[in-house]
């Protein structure tokens, strides 16, 4: 349908308080950008419309070219009405608001910067890093989001390494697809964050564009791998003697390993039976109860420290560092025949996983684990624990007499 000549621009609108106007007038059209701030209205004229002459970017402007200098403008006024000065240092990238970000994070006192700087560095910014913000579209963050998923794992490297390490994804092991679209997916969330942050500061007119995007489905369920008693048996009798403390310490707290390193003696209560965790991830201290093993355990380490000595020591009486975990754990697994290798996520996950098949309540279990609410607990441990349900099905299922009578007798000794 032609459009009729009138002096109102037929809108459309491209966010909330955003809109690109088409003006028809006698000798072909315009276009032009309409910002709503509350009850008043703000407009910049974009150029001239395609009508009659190809587009070139200068001085004819096809709609997608409208649209893009139609951001710049709800960028700029949004904070020129924000009170923030023009920035100075040119183009606002997608690396200039994972700084911001991430530097707000650190004066807020925010737990994992340092986790989501190293998983920005090597997989947000390679790709989109250059990418203003205003001109970033759905399109690009979806595109980005699918090849992280599909791309190969990186390994931890040693310092000066000539070439990152890396392994395939194999497309036959759903489990193998599943944590690599987890990845993907917490990426997502960061780069979200970073973005989202970046609007709310009026570095960007609209949150539209990563608003559209959205993260793999069932990507994230529960997978818990943990360890019987027998395997943390030999997983602690595996261990270097300094290092068994801090895999005990972790298996009767269910604590975080950076939580476990920074202990002092003054944090062990012999009295109430407590380890106190002053820094959290989730930025609230809690006490963390002890069985009779555990307060042993802590007992004989804080014997003869002063209060504020640590805990956990290294052999060398150095405290462990960020990273000092792994490699020991790797080799200890390796002793102990445990494939996959323990990590201490798997350890937290063990300590929490024998509570639900005790039968203890998810709420004391959140509250163990440092959890805000039950929701995360639920989701990884609620299917472990005893339920009415499960009872019910074991004691009223007949036994069909399917399986054919053993023919080896095991030998008792």
């Amino acid at each position: 349908m032609k459009l009729a000549e009138r002096r109102e621009p037929y809108w459309t609108v491209i966010s909330a308080g955003c809109a690109v106007g088409y003006r028809k007038g006698a000798k072909g059209g315009t276009w032009v950008a309409r910002l709503r701030d509350g009850g008043r209205q703000h407009y910049d004229a974009l150029g001239a419309a395609d009508d009659h002459r190809d587009p070139d970017g200068l001085t004819v402007f096809s709609f997608a070219q409208a649209q893009e200098r139609a951001r710049d403008f709800f960028t700029r006024k949004a904070r020129e009405l924000a009170g923030h000065a023009e920035p100075s240092e040119g183009p606002y990238t997608v690396a200039a608001a994972i700084s911001d970000y991430l530097a707000a994070r650190e004066r807020r006192g925010s737990k994992g910067v340092r986790a989501d700087r190293y998983a920005a560095n090597a997989r947000i910014l390679p790709e989109l890093g250059a990418v203003e913000v205003t001109k970033l579209t759905a399109k690009r963050i979806r595109d980005w989001h699918h090849t992280v998923a599909e791309a190969p794992k990186l390994l931890r490297t040693g310092k000066g390494a000539a070439k990152q390490a890396t392994v395939p994804v194999d497309e036959r092991d759903s489990e193998a697809v599943r944590a690599r679209r987890s990845t993907a997916n917490r990426l997502l969330t960061v780069l979200k964050a970073a973005l989202n942050h970046a609007f709310h500061e009026g570095r960007a007119a609209t949150d539209e564009p990563w608003r559209k995007v959205k993260p793999y489905r069932e990507a994230d369920a529960a997978v818990v791998r943990y360890l019987s008693p027998a395997e943390c048996l030999r997983l602690v009798s595996a261990c270097e003697p300094s290092f068994r403390h801090l895999v005990r310490g972790a298996l009767v707290t269910g604590c975080r390993y950076g939580e476990l390193i920074r202990l002092q003696a003054a944090d062990f209560n012999p009295d109430a039976g407590t380890v106190t965790i002053r820094q959290s991830k989730a930025g609230k201290p809690r006490h963390v109860a002890l069985n009779a093993e555990g307060q042993q355990l802590f007992a004989g380490l804080v014997a003869g420290k002063a209060a504020r000595d640590l805990i956990f020591i290294r052999a060398d009486a150095r405290a462990w560092g960020v990273s000092h975990q792994q490699r020991p754990l790797v080799e200890a697994s390796r002793r102990a025949k445990l494939d996959p290798a323990a990590t201490f996520h798997i350890l937290r996950h063990t300590y929490a996983s024998l509570l639900a098949m005790r039968g203890v309540p998810m709420g004391v279990i959140a509250a163990q684990l440092g959890h805000t609410d039950t929701r995360m607990t639920e989701r990884h441990y609620a299917h472990l624990a005893p339920s009415y349900v499960s009872d019910t099905v074991r004691a009223a299922l007949p036994a069909y007499g399917l399986l054919e009578e053993p023919t080896i007798v095991p030998l008792h000794g």
